[in-house]
């Protein structure tokens, strides 16, 4: 049965104000070997709130050479200025409210759009951005929690660590990263992260299959490719664990 003290501790979702906001390069920093975090600031981001801590926002990538204008949102709905829409992408809101600067932490790699953007943007440079439309506010205080991600959910898996560890009682966090390459292990320094390299799913599976998760007070975050995803995630999937307490997402897709 459950308990009302306990349906209060349920992820939340809330709507947010959807906005499109054009921001400015503020600076670019290399945090790690695999992530350009590029930090924006500008008028345009008055206003921007984001409470979950696996927020996506979209970001918008013109062809070098061509403007573009950012749609407007009325009581119809969005509506989109004419010519061509640019390439997008989702990426993880890493908002510092006290500076009141906007960060996004970039995945270096060959061929990505919004790679090759962060690898030569530039203070000054102006970047459009839209959301995030809605966040699923997670408690922070459940016992046993939960994560496991790739390389594209790093930053949200950060955002979240970060916030964790300010809690006066920290609970007890069992995360597992799946990378490429150890070199890209430096992102999550100083967090206690059981890492798999190469990418084995297998492997990550048998990881999860060796945990044991309590009967209360826990909470899951699964995200990833997503075949992968689903195929990890099946696991919880059953009676024995509450589905409102299981997160999982696809972050990108094998083509």
């Amino acid at each position: 049965m459950t308990t009302t003290t306990k349906a209060k501790k349920y992820p939340q979702r809330v709507r947010n104000e959807l906005r499109f906001r054009e921001l400015t390069v503020l600076r670019v920093e290399r945090v790690s070997r695999c992530f350009q975090r590029i930090v924006f600031g500008g008028e345009a981001l008055d206003g921007f709130t984001s409470r979950g801590f696996d927020d996506h926002t979209k970001l918008f990538f013109p062809e070098p050479g061509h403007t573009f204008t950012p749609p407007t949102v009325t009581d119809e709905g969005i509506v989109w200025a004419d010519g061509i829409r640019p390439a997008t992408r989702d990426y993880t809101p890493l908002y510092d409210a006290a500076r009141h600067e906007l960060a996004y932490d970039f995945f270096i790699h060959d061929g990505g759009i919004a790679s090759h953007w962060a690898m030569t943007a530039k203070a000054g440079d102006t970047l459009t951005i839209g959301g995030p439309r809605g966040s699923l506010v997670v408690p922070e205080e459940y016992h046993w929690q939960l994560y496991v991600c790739d390389e594209s959910g790093m930053p949200a898996l950060r955002r979240r660590l970060l916030d964790l560890h300010k809690l006066p009682q920290p609970p007890q966090v069992k995360a597992i990263v799946t990378v490429a390459d150890a070199e890209y292990q430096d992102y999550l320094d100083g967090f206690d992260i059981d890492w798999v390299v190469g990418h084995s799913e297998q492997a990550v599976a048998e990881k999860l299959a060796a945990l044991q998760v309590p009967v209360e007070d826990y909470f899951i975050w699964v995200t990833g490719e997503g075949a992968v995803t689903k195929s990890l995630v099946s696991r919880f999937e059953t009676d024995e664990i509450d589905q409102q307490l299981l997160r999982y997402q696809a972050y990108w897709h094998q083509k």
